[in-house]
């Protein structure tokens, strides 16, 4: 089977993470898109074959109710003193700004013969090949472990047990414009060769 490397690399070189603040405003992208992003997703390397990837997608009204869920729980497990109402208010209204945000879970094997940190692994490939995706459609993506992501009364909410994990959210949108250059460092800085 042959596929065309030099495509595959140029796709991998332009991806980029785009915050929702940067996506046009009220444009929305195409179901089918989000469901080919899950599909590919699905395809990730995955120890055992667990797939413990575990995903809830939010759009039209999910956004608010998202939003909601997300101010409404740091407000309540934060302290009167460390409340920041500018957090809140992000946190309250960045969903908003997105076509679709995904939340990225983690589902723990439950006899744990695989390693967590492989779990977690297979997820962030599933997110990868998703990214890649959206990048291939034109399509606006942005992978975000800010908020409540690591807080564990967040889970529920996402259907996760206390074993799983929430590893972020995906945020999904269109951008106009030119997208940012990329940046990374020689190859030759980060591997060294043992012959």
């Amino acid at each position: 089977m042959n596929f065309n490397t030099a495509e595959l690399s140029r796709l991998i070189r332009h991806r980029r993470s785009i915050p929702p603040e940067q996506f046009a405003a009220g444009k929305k992208v195409e179901d089918a898109l989000i469901h080919e992003m899950l599909e590919n997703a699905k395809w990730a390397p995955t120890h055992g074959l667990t797939e413990p990837w575990r995903f809830t997608v939010f759009t039209g009204t999910g956004l608010k109710k998202l939003g909601q869920f997300q101010a409404e729980l740091y407000k309540k497990i934060t302290p009167a003193p460390e409340f920041k109402q500018p957090k809140y208010d992000k946190l309250l209204q960045r969903p908003s700004l997105a076509s679709h945000v995904i939340s990225i879970g983690m589902k723990r094997q439950e006899s744990g013969k695989i390693p967590e940190v492989e779990e977690i692994e297979a997820v962030a490939c599933a997110v990868q090949n998703m990214f890649l995706t959206a990048t291939a459609q034109g399509v606006a993506a942005y992978w975000t472990t800010g908020g409540i992501t690591y807080d564990e009364a967040a889970k529920d909410f996402f259907g996760l047990e206390e074993k799983d994990k929430l590893l972020g959210f995906f945020y999904i949108g269109q951008h106009e414009g030119e997208l940012p250059q990329g940046k990374r460092t020689a190859v030759s800085e980060k591997v060294k060769w043992i012959s």
